[in-house]
């Protein structure tokens, strides 16, 4: 036992860092280095984002964001998602809904029992009030309204 107990004072247990031999973590070729991965998943970041393709995007005006309020004849707003919004229907849109259901209206021939409801979260149904439209939606359940639709892609007649 006393060559262990002799082995263990010769050698300390803890050692005393020198800062003069410790070498800083941010060193210019570190720096350089960071900043150019850096610039590099920005500009990759770019890149990718040009070149994918929004599903609600639309063919005619330039997608469901497009501010613009070009509203003419043959102009689609909207997804292109039918299998979503698979349910169509043709009308003049109007304003306001019944017993809170639904912002906007369709109104159909037939009288006001003919309307559909719409309400919508990716079109701009106020930019089309008073224009023949033809609307793809998913018809909802509704308390009162005969037919209640979340419209997705709009196309104007």
């Amino acid at each position: 036992m006393e060559e262990k107990e002799e082995k263990n004072t010769k050698e300390p247990l803890i050692h005393d860092f020198n800062k003069e031999n410790l070498k800083s973590a941010f060193t210019p070729k570190v720096i350089a280095l960071f900043l150019v991965v850096v610039i590099m998943g920005v500009l990759s970041g770019f890149i990718i984002s040009g070149k994918t393709s929004n599903p609600l995007s639309s063919s005619k005006s330039g997608g469901v964001f497009n501010n613009s309020s070009s509203t003419s004849k043959g102009t689609i707003i909207g997804s292109d998602d039918t299998k979503t919004f698979k349910d169509i229907v043709e009308g003049v849109v109007k304003e306001g809904g019944v017993d809170g259901e639904g912002a906007f209206h369709l109104e159909r021939p037939g009288g006001v029992s003919q309307n559909v409801y719409l309400t919508s979260s990716t079109v701009d149904l106020s930019k089309f009030i008073d224009k023949k439209i033809k609307v793809w939606g998913q018809t909802q359940k509704a308390q009162t309204a005969g037919w209640l639709m979340d419209v997705g892609r709009i196309e104007v007649l």
